[in-house]
């Protein structure tokens, strides 16, 4: 953990002060908010057909109705698990982070954080056991190498930054979509409600990191941050293509399939709308001297 201070300005101190009476004015209890259904109706979509990792393909074309309903709920309940294990990680990191030398100033808003983060952690993965019967597990990314202080700070709250602006990508377009069920929009609703915030303190969070990485280690070490960060990038849109989905699905050979979208050019225009905005915002404020993405 670094010592030094953060770089803070007028216009972080404003947005804490904000951000966190918004949240105390939004506060939800999720446990008496969502009313669970027995069942969600299996003849709607889960998911809506343009989020769905085989669109804009011949492989979307190539299945009937009933097969693009059942995949739209396995990639339903694989985001939802995404969400689990994503949030479970900043949890952790966060919560190693909190009252610490040189994160004083924003940790009175961790709190506000670490307790709704907790409740979304809830709320997908009961969404996920009770209407999936499972969590679908995860992979990680490891570390190139030990970092400074300051460049793992920077990178866990980049990270978090990159996960929820990915994740928010697809809660806005889901709580709006009315083809699909109210459960669905309101978990899609409620998290985006929050994730504003979230993505609003990440932000600043993440501008006044990079600032203080930047005076801590030298042109070359900047270059390896950024190569490992858009790694992370290519590897969570990546976690999208899962292949158990594919089989819980009923598609025939579902590692064929993974890899055959992985290839498909097609897709990388959807997978750039996805991540459009947190890539402009690393380009703006010069953590990324381009957009160019490697292939994993």
């Amino acid at each position: 953990m670094a010592a030094t201070a953060l770089p803070v300005n007028d216009r972080f101190l404003e947005i804490l002060e904000r951000l966190s009476e918004k949240s105390i004015e939004d506060y939800y209890n999720p446990y008496q908010r969502f009313a669970w259904p027995q069942t969600l109706d299996e003849n709607r979509m889960w998911t809506s057909p343009d989020l769905l990792t085989v669109y804009g393909t011949e492989h979307y074309d190539r299945l009937d109705e009933d097969a693009l309903r059942r995949l739209s709920k396995w990639e339903s309940v694989n985001f939802y698990s995404l969400n689990v294990h994503g949030i479970r990680e900043l949890l952790i990191e966060v919560v190693g982070r909190i009252h610490t030398p040189g994160f004083e100033v924003p940790s009175d808003f961790f709190h506000h954080f670490i307790g709704e983060e907790n409740e979304h952690m809830w709320f997908f993965s009961e969404f996920c056991r009770r209407y999936g019967g499972k969590i679908y597990s995860s992979m990680t990314m490891s570390a190139d190498s030990a970092w400074e202080s300051e460049v793992e700070n920077f990178l866990v709250f980049a990270r978090i930054l990159f996960f929820e602006e990915l994740v928010d990508h697809y809660n806005t377009r889901m709580a709006q979509d009315d083809s699909l069920c109210e459960t669905i929009r309101q978990v899609n609703r409620l998290h985006h409600q929050d994730e504003s915030r979230h993505i609003a303190f990440g932000r600043e969070l993440v501008s006044l990191l990079f600032t203080r990485m930047r005076e801590a280690v030298s042109a070359e070490r900047l270059r390896e941050v950024e190569s490992y960060l858009k790694r992370y990038v290519v590897f969570s849109v990546n976690s999208l293509y899962n292949p158990h989905v594919y089989r819980d699905a009923g598609i025939a050979d579902p590692l064929g399939l993974r890899s055959a979208l992985l290839a498909d050019e097609r897709r990388r225009a959807h997978e750039r709308k996805a991540i459009r905005k947190p890539l402009a915002f690393f380009l703006k404020t010069g953590i990324f001297s381009d957009d160019t993405l490697p292939v994993l």
